[in-house]
């Protein structure tokens, strides 16, 4: 039987905050998961790309995980994410997830050997995950970051496994994900990760989001989410395109440094990335400030 964990809704990929010297700042993670908390959102995937993961090391991953587990209500659901190159890897990845408490992990794709890494290659390496994981898992699909997908006959034939319980496609391939629906059974959630496309994949049949967008402006994202769940679907779009410019800018555009470059202005904590990622220009603050004032101003006069 599938997991009673609870994918519908919005949950937040959290970013990992970092003092000026790059050292891990757990205060300042702490501190948005408390505001977070009282948002609405549904929970939180912890070290996924948006959270740095590939530029920590073991130790710090695991201390990340355990702070946000420990502020985490039980009532919200708790992902971690994880993905090495290896399957053995991944497996002992997961371990220390689930030691620190993870409710679900959301599994990237490998990548390194590209051409190897073919749809059947993914059949085998999910299923020997979700075989040894002793949580429920959920595939992550970022071919932006990886040039690996999962296709859509892929995930349906991976959504037999009774441990693996839905997806996370980042792209914005709306066609793909209406495939993905349409094979997938009932139960199987399927989420987008891409905020600018989050009512397009409502339309098509998401369960809801993982959005990176949403740690910077959590309240629309669920706004969006909400309106289209009670048939408002005009106004919930309505609000997309108004998210849809700022999310562009603080996922592909700017990228990480984007987002917490927003989260600042939005009065969490962001603060720098780790090298080699870069923080935005000058320039591109201001654009990313005034972005964020516009879907702030639009939302209230909305």
């Amino acid at each position: 039987m599938k997991s009673k964990i609870n994918l519908a809704g919005i949950c937040l990929p959290l970013t990992t905050c970092f003092e000026a010297s790059e050292d891990i700042d757990l205060a300042g993670l702490a501190a948005n998961i408390r505001r977070y908390n009282d948002s609405g959102i549904l929970g939180y995937v912890v070290l996924g790309s948006t959270g740095e993961r590939v530029n920590l090391n073991e130790q710090e991953y695991f201390r990340v995980v355990e702070t946000a587990r420990a502020l985490t209500p039980t009532s919200m659901t708790f992902i971690v994410g994880a993905g090495q190159q290896s399957t053995r890897g991944t497996i002992n990845e997961i371990r220390a997830a689930v030691d620190a408490g993870a409710d679900a992990i959301l599994v990237l794709t490998p990548y390194f050997y590209h051409s190897a890494i073919t749809q059947d290659a993914l059949v085998t390496y999910y299923n020997r995950i979700a075989e040894t994981s002793p949580v429920p898992v959920l595939l992550y699909s970022m071919p932006a970051l990886t040039g690996i997908k999962i296709e859509p006959k892929t995930i349906a034939e991976l959504a037999a496994h009774p441990n693996i319980i839905g997806v996370k496609d980042s792209s914005n391939d709306i066609d793909g994900f209406q495939q993905t629906v349409a094979l997938c059974p009932k139960e199987f959630a399927v989420l987008t990760g891409n905020g600018t496309v989050l009512f397009d994949a409502l339309k098509s049949g998401a369960t809801g989001g993982i959005l990176a967008v949403g740690c910077a402006v959590p309240e629309v994202c669920i706004e969006i989410f909400q309106l289209f769940r009670q048939g408002e679907t005009e106004r919930a779009e309505q609000l997309q395109s108004k998210l849809t410019p700022f999310a562009a800018a603080v996922t592909t555009r700017f990228g990480i440094g984007g987002l917490k470059a927003a989260l600042d202005f939005a009065g969490y904590n962001g603060g720098p990335v780790r090298a080699p990622l870069q923080s935005p220009t000058t320039g591109q603050i201001e654009e990313i400030q005034q972005l964020l004032n516009e879907v702030q101003l639009r939302t209230a006069t909305r």
